[in-house]
């Protein structure tokens, strides 16, 4: 099954991939790129049994293979790590008519589609996503970007994979947090767009949580449309795309909060489900958006505050370190900080928050557990 799109001229793709990781890349690569060339850039807390699999499709290939491993963490989503991308292209000395492969999440993903926009100024790549919220979300869409100055996403370009690949492998091999932090994506794209996303995940967790391929392929397929539908058309974020924000602007404030040295305390797809209620307790206070939203959430075990997530309670810190830092937002044009409104759903509409002791409050109330 292959989802087709163009964008920039662009042309652009998706595989489900059920027997081979990359049975679509073998032609495209002999064909297309005659320096023999290729640079696989892979998280390296991966499954062995995936990179095996992958290997022996790769292995097919007359090309001289070097690998890079990433630590795939927030920390080092950052200039020097997209750097040391860049540093391995020159030094093996890539033409246009070499290949990148990408291999892991939205960590792996945007340093190396990043990497890919800045080097020769655009070297063709190609994704496989290994989480759930790549797979739903971060693989398509064009945004590159890393965190710089404690600021997410602050320096990036817009720059799209020739194609992605979403294998039934990757997905059987995903652990169970890594798996369930993709459903607030999946809700996003529900909300936003096509409620027949919600009316999937309400009639169908024993199919997700079993991993029932057939159900995952339409549940992703269903997501990953109403994706191209909002950004196809404004790839530089400037209308319609900027609804696929929705719950990101809480979200992002919510990770810098809770960044850590030791690793990631809250997932993102996590912090988006929480950024969600957030936004929708703020336009509309506890209303059936929010009851829905919560609800599909604590069904799918992920959390709606942050008390399960972190051991630190000092509320006033949290709150104001939030507060300070949703407004260092990029989707930010004037004074106010912007999200999205889903008072009617399914037309969502771009709003900014106004009122400031409304955001602390929202912060309060959603993020401790106290919307009555």
């Amino acid at each position: 099954m292959n989802l087709n799109y163009t964008v920039q001229d662009l042309k652009c793709g998706i595989s489900f991939c059920e027997d081979k990781e990359v049975p679509d890349i073998i032609n495209e690569i002999k064909k297309n790129f005659s320096d023999k060339k290729l640079l696989l850039v892979i998280d390296n807390k991966l499954s062995s049994k995936f990179l095996k699999y992958l290997y022996k499709d790769l292995g097919k290939l007359d090309l001289k293979i070097d690998i890079l491993k990433i630590e795939a963490t927030k920390k080092n989503k950052n200039h020097k790590v997209m750097f040391k991308i860049i540093d391995k292209l020159i030094k093996n000395k890539f033409t246009k008519k070499s290949v990148l492969i990408s291999c892991g999440g939205g960590v792996v993903g945007d340093l190396c589609a990043l990497a890919s926009s800045l080097y020769l100024r655009g070297l063709i790549y190609y994704h496989i996503p290994t989480t759930m919220t790549a797979i739903v979300d971060s693989c398509i869409g064009g945004k590159t970007g890393i965190n710089y100055r404690n600021i997410i996403n602050s320096v990036g370009t817009y720059y799209h994979p020739k194609r992605v690949f979403i294998s039934k492998n990757v997905l059987n091999l995903i652990p169970k947090r890594e798996f369930i932090s993709g459903v607030p994506e999946i809700i996003k794209s529900g909300l936003i767009k096509d409620y027949e996303i919600i009316k999937l995940l309400i009639k169908n967790k024993k199919k997700f949580f079993n991993k029932d391929y057939r159900f995952l392929k339409k549940l992703i397929s269903k997501t990953l449309k109403t994706k191209i539908f909002f950004f196809k058309n404004d790839v530089f974020e400037n209308a319609k795309r900027l609804n696929l924000n929705f719950g990101h602007t809480f979200a992002h404030a919510i990770e810098m909060t809770f960044k850590s040295n030791k690793g990631d305390i809250i997932r993102h797809g996590e912090a988006v489900g929480i950024g969600m209620l957030c936004e929708i307790y703020y336009n509309e206070g506890r209303s059936k958006s929010f009851n829905l939203t919560k609800n599909i959430l604590e069904t799918y075990e992920l959390p709606t505050n942050i008390l399960s997530i972190s051991k630190n309670r000092n509320k006033k810190h949290i709150i104001n370190s939030i507060y300070k830092n949703i407004f260092l937002d990029k989707k930010r044009i004037g004074k106010f900080p912007r999200i999205i409104n889903i008072k009617k759903i399914n037309s969502p509409k771009i709003v900014e928050m106004k009122s400031l002791d409304k955001i602390k409050q929202t912060i309060s109330k959603v993020l401790f557990n106290k919307v009555k």
